[in-house]
């Protein structure tokens, strides 16, 4: 969890963030919702459309949600104040422009502080399992039953608890793949829970990177509490950018992130690989699973495993022999 004195750049004042929020007509707003998570997984939805005024329950609403307008829907992500908007925001504007997004309200509001909203979400953050892996807030208190992976989490702002269906469905996959000794590379590590759980699963040396400065502070938060630090190293990277390859590949790569990025990614990752390494993937959503498949299938990968739950799923790949 991100502290109270966290501060941003140097300015020494607790963390402020700027909200990117799409308004539309409601009836888009799932095709609103897979073009902003091509920018950002950890989005806020408004949606009061199903909201049934006859209910028997509705003098338990908040008046305002009640006289809401349910005609329109809006969904939001949010920046740190010393991280700029403007690549998001313009590749926001062009996703919305190109799918006839015409009559879309975007809007920017700067100045949320961290402390307004960043630890409200914790009421409903539960331990998950995963099979033998149970992610547990570091929060909670939980009995392990025998045979539990117990993997002790604490987010913060970074995306990562394991109630995602695309954590869920990677983690999965590190459970079949991840063995005693593997080397595991892992890219947008978020809150560093792939590389936690592989490192529980035996791996024995996990790389992991992400792009944001907060997720690995917060990465590398959870890996200490954890007691892995002597496993894993969490830095900076821009996808494969400032990573470090290994002349015999590593065993396991991880990310997930969305389609667009591990399309980009694929025609360079298969310098990180040896011919039995694995590439797990994930948060694909599934109308985009034909281009990422299109795109192994152009760059020599073979699909080895698909899984998929709710509109996500998840790949294992590797190189074609």
């Amino acid at each position: 969890m991100i502290d109270k004195d966290y501060v941003c750049g140097d300015y020494g004042n607790v963390c402020e963030w700027t909200q990117i929020k799409v308004t539309v007509n409601t009836e888009r707003l799932d095709e609103l919702v897979a073009v902003m998570s091509m920018i950002n997984n950890n989005l806020m939805i408004e949606d009061y459309s199903d909201i049934d005024l006859k209910t028997c329950y509705g003098d338990l609403i908040d008046e305002k949600i009640l006289n809401a307008d349910k005609s329109h829907a809006s969904v939001s992500f949010y920046v740190p104040s010393d991280r700029s908007y403007s690549d998001d925001l313009a590749f926001l504007r062009e996703r919305l422009e190109a799918n006839h997004f015409d009559d879309a309200k975007v809007e920017v509001i700067g100045g949320l502080q961290e402390e307004d909203w960043s630890s409200s979400w914790k009421a409903y953050y539960k331990p998950v399992r995963i099979g033998k892996v149970v992610i547990v807030p570091a929060w909670e208190e939980y009995s392990a039953q025998p045979g539990d992976i117990i993997v002790k989490m604490n987010p913060g702002m970074a995306f990562g608890t394991g109630t995602h269906e695309t954590t869920r469905l990677i983690i999965g996959l590190l459970q079949k793949y991840v063995k005693d000794g593997s080397t595991v590379l892992d890219v947008g590590t978020g809150s560093g829970i792939l590389s936690i759980c592989a490192a529980k699963l035996g791996a024995s040396e996990c790389k992991a990177y992400d792009i944001d400065p907060m997720s690995v502070r917060v990465a590398n938060e959870n890996i200490a509490q954890s007691g892995l630090s002597g496993v894993i190293e969490c830095k900076q990277s821009d996808l494969l950018k400032n990573v470090r390859r290994r002349k015999e590949g590593y065993d396991v790569i991880c990310a997930n992130i969305v389609a667009d990025i591990i399309i980009r990614m694929t025609p360079d990752i298969s310098d990180y690989m040896s011919e039995s390494s694995i590439l797990l993937v994930s948060g694909i959503i599934s109308e985009r699973c034909g281009d990422v498949l299109e795109c192994f299938e152009k760059n020599d990968f073979s699909v080895i495993q698909k899984t998929e739950e709710n509109q996500w799923c998840a790949l294992a790949v590797m190189k074609k022999r």
